[in-house]
């Protein structure tokens, strides 16, 4: 057998040798090359608010059945511990954070966007706000009269100390707990991203949805 090449094979090459004019499969198609993000902390790529919200919701009988006959009881008995905090085990607190967890159980059964249509962020500040309000209209009126902050015996009504006590709590601290703890839950469940603390809270280019006529 002979070692020696053939003159013809000398200005052959192999396959792997020849670049690819065309450019690959992307430049072919017309499309350019997706690339992804990165988040600055691990090497995974990084999801926007847009995508991580494109999960589609699947309703599930059992739980919308389940929730409609337990909201009621449990909204009742929010307002009952509230109600009777003065003068039993419970209070304002109580009561608000058994209010907004039957909100959110609301929301894991019937969708976070078909609750935000008729609970508001309206509504939700309202209730702070509200309740804020209330609360220190009562103190301020101790001051007023010569006595110190939530004064309840220098109120001008029949049994100040059990009704200011009682309008503390339930028109005041009730609301603002319920209205802290359901708004704090659709702000976590409306998404922020990575990078926005670091570009001065402005939003990125690949995180706004495209409108139609842009490019």
């Amino acid at each position: 057998m002979s070692d020696r090449s053939s003159p013809g094979d000398a200005g052959k090459t192999t396959d792997s040798a020849v670049p690819n004019g065309d450019g690959g499969d992307d430049e072919r198609s017309g499309a350019p090359p997706i690339e992804p993000t990165y988040s600055g902390r691990d090497e995974r790529p990084h999801l926007s608010r847009i995508q991580r919200q494109q999960t589609p919701y699947t309703e599930s009988q059992v739980i919308m059945s389940t929730v409609k006959i337990v909201s009621p009881f449990a909204f009742t008995y929010g307002l009952f511990v509230t109600f009777h905090g003065g003068g039993s085990p419970g209070g304002g607190f109580q009561g608000g954070a058994i209010v907004a967890a039957v909100v959110l159980m609301i929301a894991f059964a019937f969708g976070i966007d078909s609750t935000r249509e008729w609970f508001t962020n309206a509504t939700v500040v309202g209730l702070g706000v509200g309740g804020v309000l209330v609360f220190a209209g009562i103190g301020i009126v101790g001051l007023a009269r010569g006595g110190t902050f939530l004064e309840y015996a220098l109120l001008p009504i029949p049994h100040p100390v059990k009704y200011g006590m009682e309008g503390v709590e339930i028109l005041g601290i009730g609301p603002i707990v319920a209205g802290v703890l359901v708004g704090l839950f659709f702000l976590l469940a409306a998404g922020f991203d990575d990078h926005d603390a670091g570009n001065g809270g402005s939003t990125r280019p690949n995180d706004t949805e495209p409108t139609e006529g842009s490019e």
